[in-house]
């Protein structure tokens, strides 16, 4: 993750420096459409309605993380997710309808909110329809235990499948 940032960041300062970008980068904000950026609370015709199974609150806590990226691991990692409480990942409300948590590869914590999809699926992400590349899929969950993955291929392969323990 840390190194994906790090390309990323370096990209950013090679083109920042470039002699062109006064005069590309009002064209390339121009097509952003609006303005709008990640953490957006805007309203969209397309978001996804919260599903009913799971609620905002049934998130937010201390939680231990560990991750997994064969079946076999699963046991496994559910222990060490659990022994993660040592150092325990903090999910808070956010100041609209989500929960405040930090999406791949950015250090910052986004407002995410709960969405159901097609098939009875349940999804956390930032407003946009369920299933967008930068939703993570909710695969089961407890009072005790949530089991989440990235949509994107690419985040999946590179993260695997997370466990989360709930501490305390």
């Amino acid at each position: 993750m840390t190194h994906r940032f790090a390309e990323l960041a370096s990209a950013k300062r090679f083109l920042i420096g470039g002699p062109a970008c006064g005069l590309l980068l009002p064209l390339l904000l121009a097509g952003c459409g609006g303005g709008e950026g990640l953490s957006s609370s805007s309203s969209s015709a397309a978001s996804a309605p919260a599903p009913a199974g799971i609620s905002r609150d049934a998130l937010v806590g201390r939680w231990g993380i560990a991750s997994f990226h064969t079946d076999k691991d699963r046991k496994r990692t559910e222990a060490e997710a659990r022994a993660g409480c040592k150092q325990p990942y903090t999910i808070t409300q956010g100041a609209g309808d989500g929960v405040m948590m930090h999406v791949a590869d950015d250090p910052k914590p986004y407002e995410l909110r709960l969405k159901a999809g097609a098939g009875g699926k349940t999804y956390v992400g930032f407003e946009a329809p369920a299933g967008d590349p930068q939703d993570r899929e909710i695969l089961s969950h407890s009072k005790s235990m949530l089991v989440m993955r990235f949509v994107d291929a690419d985040a999946q392969r590179r993260y695997g499948t997370f466990i989360y323990a709930r501490c305390g």
